[in-house]
């Protein structure tokens, strides 16, 4: 229901005047994320204390208006968007490092705190926070915890749910819990930490989290390596790891997204390239050396066609280029696309691929396929012009005939990105109905009266 003015003034006078606006030049800035779904807000606000929040929660309660967690807004599956309106809760101000402890291999941070800056913050004193996801550089820990993101380090380090060992976080209805240890062991009652860890903003807001790390690694090494056929490039993922070596990335592009990365950087890759692996080993320097070796002399044997290695830190970001340049280079041979993070065993990547390029085929659309090969997590992303006609219907086609050959190899619908709007439609492919049952008590239990980022995860 709109908002009335008492209700407005009740939040003004909870936040401050100078932390809520209603402006409506002010709310689109807050009405979409980093995918199509786009809603309007009633109002955003900046709040900045968990007391503000619980405040917050207990009015929206009582006048029974929703309320929206809100990071970046970088978020891949439509997480943030305010789609029943009501109000967006903005989280930049929880923008503080709290406290590195280096004796116990700790951080206690805020959710607004980018990823990056965390990872700077501990690497200048030897240690290192792993979750690497590709928005590291913007996205902020509480939108990482929400979707519990992975990135490129997750196939040796993990993901989020991995380092986070305890939250603060205001419940729906208010209540303001703490759960967790700052211990690397607790066994105390049910796992809460991990049940709110990737809940999507649908079971409480965050205020604070308490996040292991680890020592900063010496020196990585990575090998860019490139094949001519598809499933040599997944038999030597295969090989790698049967030589006892556990990468700490190892991503995986095939031949459009080589070739969009080549017409846009220029680096000179092979065009006959069916596939390439950038292939990452870290450690201290003498296992760096013998690894990244075995993984050179493992690709050879497999008659890889070209092999480029670094040999001084710039040379390695020169080597990241075409894996981080692949999603801007798309949008110079197609304006609109939709991205999806589906994951299947490492074995079926080939099969996988094969059958999203036919389904491209039949629909007269680009699908281009790169991501962690690692884990199995493939972003696929179906290209399209939508000024073109029926090019975006025959992509929505697409997308669900990608999700069914996932589910055929047994694998799963998002390996990163989560759920939201996006793919709650086909929730029911995967998760079976008691499971679902189970899941939707859960948000009753945490929300009784939907007030938490509703419509999200579970479909109308």
């Amino acid at each position: 229901m709109p908002f009335r003015q008492e209700t407005y003034q009740a939040l003004r006078k909870i936040v401050g005047p100078g932390h809520i606006t209603d402006q409506e030049t002010e709310l689109k800035c807050y009405a979409y994320d980093a995918t199509v779904f786009q809603a309007m807000p009633e109002a955003v606000a900046f709040p900045g204390t968990a007391e503000e929040i619980s405040a917050i929660l207990r009015l929206a309660n009582e006048h029974r208006f929703p309320v929206v967690p809100r990071g970046a807004g970088s978020g891949m599956s439509g997480g943030s968007v305010p789609i029943q309106g009501g109000l967006v809760l903005v989280m930049s101000r929880f923008n503080r490092i709290r406290k590195i402890d280096t004796q116990n291999f700790l951080a206690v941070v805020e959710p607004g705190v980018v990823n990056r800056d965390l990872q700077s913050a501990v690497e200048a004193m030897g240690l290192f926070y792993p979750p690497d996801p590709a928005s590291l550089s913007f996205s902020t820990l509480g939108g990482n915890v929400a979707e519990c993101a992975g990135g490129a380090r997750a196939v040796k380090y993990g993901v989020t749910r991995d380092y986070v060992l305890g939250l603060t976080v205001v419940l729906p209805t208010g209540e303001i819990l703490k759960t967790g240890t700052q211990t690397a062991k607790g066994v105390v009652g049910y796992d809460l930490t991990r049940l709110l860890v990737g809940s999507e903003g649908t079971l409480g807001i965050f205020t604070e989290f308490t996040v292991k790390l680890l020592p900063k690694p010496e020196t990585r090494q990575p090998v860019l390596v490139f094949f001519d056929r598809l499933d040599l490039a997944t038999q030597a993922v295969v090989q790698i790891f049967q030589a006892g070596i556990v990468p700490s990335t190892l991503e995986f592009m095939d031949q459009p997204s080589l070739q969009a990365v080549d017409q846009f950087l220029h680096l000179g890759l092979p065009q006959e390239a069916e596939a390439a692996l950038l292939i990452e080993v870290d450690g201290d320097r003498d296992l760096v050396n013998r690894q990244s070796r075995r993984v050179v002399q493992a690709c050879e044997q497999l008659g890889a066609i070209g092999i480029r290695t670094a040999s001084s830190p710039q040379e390695a970001e020169d080597l990241w280029k075409a894996r981080r340049s692949i999603s801007p280079a798309l949008f110079r041979i197609r304006p609109n696309k939709i991205n999806e993070d589906i994951v299947v065993p490492r074995a079926q990547i080939p099969e996988a691929i094969r059958r999203f390029q036919e389904i491209g085929r039949r629909l007269d659309l680009l699908v281009v396929s790169f991501g962690h090969a690692g884990d199995g997590n493939i972003h696929v992303n179906v290209m399209f012009d939508k000024k073109i006609s029926n090019q975006e219907d025959k992509a929505h086609q697409a997308v669900e005939a990608i999700f069914k050959t996932v589910i055929a190899l047994g694998g799963t619908l998002s390996g990163e990105h989560g759920i939201g709007l996006a793919k709650a439609s086909y929730l029911h492919w995967e998760i079976d109905p008691l499971s679902l049952a189970l899941m939707k008590k859960i948000k009753d239990l945490f929300d009784p009266n939907y007030i938490l980022n509703p419509g999200k995860i579970f479909p109308p």
